[in-house]
């Protein structure tokens, strides 16, 4: 791939949305694709998710593929490990910041804060699936990255038969692991089974590594409609085993089951082979530019987006805007979009002012 594929910018862009819509609704009610699944299934709002961290696995394969095994000449890996492990610990340390912020915004005494602060979060899996996916690949070679994402699903699929993973309660051993290893007072409070637990961080790795091989399946030197053709025919292999698997090991995103991930990564595959079809290979880009601008600062928008949130909140600006669109007399629902869809407007303004600057933000 000699250059920037557009639709890598436009399913980042589009998972940084959907994240920001779905984790901004106020109110007792909203629509039921914009909640997560109560337990077993799957709702439009749990592929954000597994998307983002598809994203971070293709980005690996881009930005590290250099030292990898597979390249013609694979550079020192010193630097890159250093890197990775610099970026790691600042994901997971801003993912604790972003814990952190919220309550001390609301005025909470920070010794209380810090006897509940949750441990585990959004960012502090990604963390955690960026570090180990990319120091696997820069050891690995691409074509046995299969087997590693196979030990680590099969690894995962005991474990949960074993340790009764998808009960709902404290007989889980995910949430005994979770419990044991940071307290009980720094879980996640609204369930059991934390959702972001160490445990199912296993399953998200393999998740991370799959989106590894299809980014180098795009940096393959073969023309871009037969990089297409195998992107299709791995998202229709990916999607029926999920779909299959599920049979056995329900599709469960709070505990990131093997079924999940494989579906989820194929429908991720299948998306942004689309999305390359209709960008890159027909040049239809203009209906995209606004995901465009999330896109090329995702993780920045990501942060930013939630500590808004979270100023906002003690400012009563969320139930202010929600009370008056009740007002207009939308339904709960629609009361709830309308407010999550304010606040994208206000992150879309900021997404687009940087692009304008060009001002990407990394880490």
């Amino acid at each position: 791939m000699n250059h920037r594929l557009l639709s890598l910018d436009v399913l980042r862009g589009i998972t940084i949305v959907g994240m920001i819509i779905v984790n901004n609704g106020v109110g007792e009610r909203c629509f039921v694709p914009l909640e997560h699944a109560a337990w077993n299934g799957l709702t439009p709002t749990d592929l954000v998710f597994p998307f983002f961290l598809f994203m971070v696995g293709v980005s690996i394969a881009l930005s590290l593929g250099k030292y990898s095994p597979a390249a013609s000449q694979p550079l020192a890996k010193g630097p890159a490990v250093r890197k990775v492990l610099v970026r790691s610990v600042k994901l997971f340390l801003i993912g604790l910041l972003l814990t952190f912020s919220g309550p001390l915004l609301r005025g909470k005494p920070i010794p209380e804060i810090l006897e509940g602060l949750r441990i585990w979060g959004v960012l502090q899996r990604i963390a955690l699936c960026y570090l180990f996916a990319a120091l696997i690949s820069l050891y690995v070679r691409p074509r046995h990255l299969w087997r590693v994402i196979a030990a680590l699903l099969i690894a995962y699929t005991v474990f949960l038969l074993l340790g009764n993973g998808y009960a709902a309660d404290e007989t889980n051993l995910a949430c005994r692991i979770d419990r044991a290893l940071v307290g009980p007072s720094h879980v996640y409070a609204h369930s059991p089974v934390d959702p972001e637990g160490l445990a199912g961080t296993l399953s998200a790795i393999a998740h991370t590594l799959i989106g590894v091989v299809v980014g180098f399946m795009l940096k393959a030197k073969a023309p871009l409609p037969d990089r297409l053709v195998r992107l299709f025919s791995l998202a229709t292999a990916l999607s029926l085993g999920g779909y299959l698997l599920s049979y056995g090991l329900p599709i469960n995103k709070t505990i990131w089951s093997p079924s999940y991930t494989l579906l989820t990564s194929g429908i991720a595959t299948a998306l942004l082979a689309w999305l390359t079809v209709l960008t890159d290979l027909r040049g239809w880009a203009a209906w995209c530019r606004p995901f465009q601008w999330f896109g090329m600062n995702a993780i920045a928008l990501f942060v930013g987006s939630g500590l808004l949130a979270r100023i906002f909140i003690p400012l009563h600006i969320p139930g202010t805007l929600y009370n008056a669109y009740l007002s207009t007399g939308m339904t709960e629902e629609w009361a709830s979009l309308a407010y999550a869809l304010t606040f994208l407007a206000i992150i879309t303004a900021l997404a687009y002012g940087l692009y304008r600057k060009q001002i990407f933000l990394k880490l």
